[in-house]
């Protein structure tokens, strides 16, 4: 009998997200999984981790192949804790979300999601974060079953090329069916902000900050494209931020610079 794979799920939306419980029911068809989830929402956490107070768990839910763990910190460190302490062996598959969200484009950065499925990928663990593209905490997930399927499955047998990870963005429910996958790059665009200043009690400014989406490019190979045209995105995504190509520009600055750059 060949054992089911064991999978290591995380979310930047704490445990009672609806995607949340949307991942772990699918991957509970398909494996054994181990859930390290926030104790509250830490979206925008990137890929921050707890380092000025302790870091604690406890056991929420079990079941048979199933265990959903509590953590009072970060994503990622859901992810450290899940496979070095948690976890008596290293998981199969990583899987983060399914975000109530976009992390589309530029939200990458910012996202928590994302920040655990880099940490996976940096443990060389392959690595998915999945996110939908609508934020309401009562989102409609069920369109998106056989893609988070199919896409885990591909990994699973597949797996993905030293360093590389995927951030797979799903459209929002609608009356028409998904048309299909794209694989893509990641578009550019930005947030700008806005900040509500507003003065507390004691005469002191505060700011809620806010802010607008701008899509600089909708290139059809990119991300925004795909999801704009009902299309889940599928981009290959590693930790390395080095810029290759300016390499050898930023090279000629310095005098006697010995490095050889190819």
């Amino acid at each position: 009998m060949i054992e089911k794979p064991l999978i290591l799920i995380a979310n930047d939306d704490g445990y009672q997200a609806k995607g949340l419980r949307k991942l772990v029911e699918l991957m509970r068809s398909i494996g054994r999984v181990v859930v390290v989830t926030t104790e509250q929402p830490m979206s925008a956490q990137s890929h921050s981790i707890t380092t000025n107070i302790p870091l604690r768990y406890r056991l929420h839910e079990k079941s048979n192949d199933y265990m959903m763990y509590i953590c009072n910190g970060r994503p990622a460190d859901c992810i450290k804790l899940g496979y070095q302490q948690i976890m008596e062996q290293l998981p199969d598959l990583v899987v983060s979300g399914i975000n109530h969200g976009s992390n589309a484009s530029v939200n990458v950065v910012y996202s928590g999601t994302m920040g655990a499925v880099i940490e996976a990928c940096m443990a060389n663990i392959p690595a998915v974060g999945f996110s939908l593209d609508c934020y309401d905490s009562d989102a409609v997930f069920d369109h998106v079953d056989d893609y988070v399927l199919d896409i885990s499955d591909k990994v699973l047998t597949k797996g993905l090329p030293a360093g590389v990870c995927l951030n797979v963005n799903f459209p929002k429910f609608s009356d028409e069916a998904i048309k299909g996958v794209k694989v893509c790059r990641q578009a550019k665009a930005r947030w700008v902000e806005s900040f509500d200043k507003r003065r507390d009690p004691m005469g002191r400014d505060y700011f809620w900050v806010t802010g607008i989406f701008i899509e600089d490019e909708c290139e059809e190979d990119t991300d925004i494209y795909a999801l704009n045209n009902n299309y889940v995105s599928v981009v290959p995504s590693h930790y390395d931020w080095t810029s290759y190509s300016a390499l050898k520009t930023v090279n000629g600055w310095f005098e006697n610079n010995n490095f050889d750059i190819k």
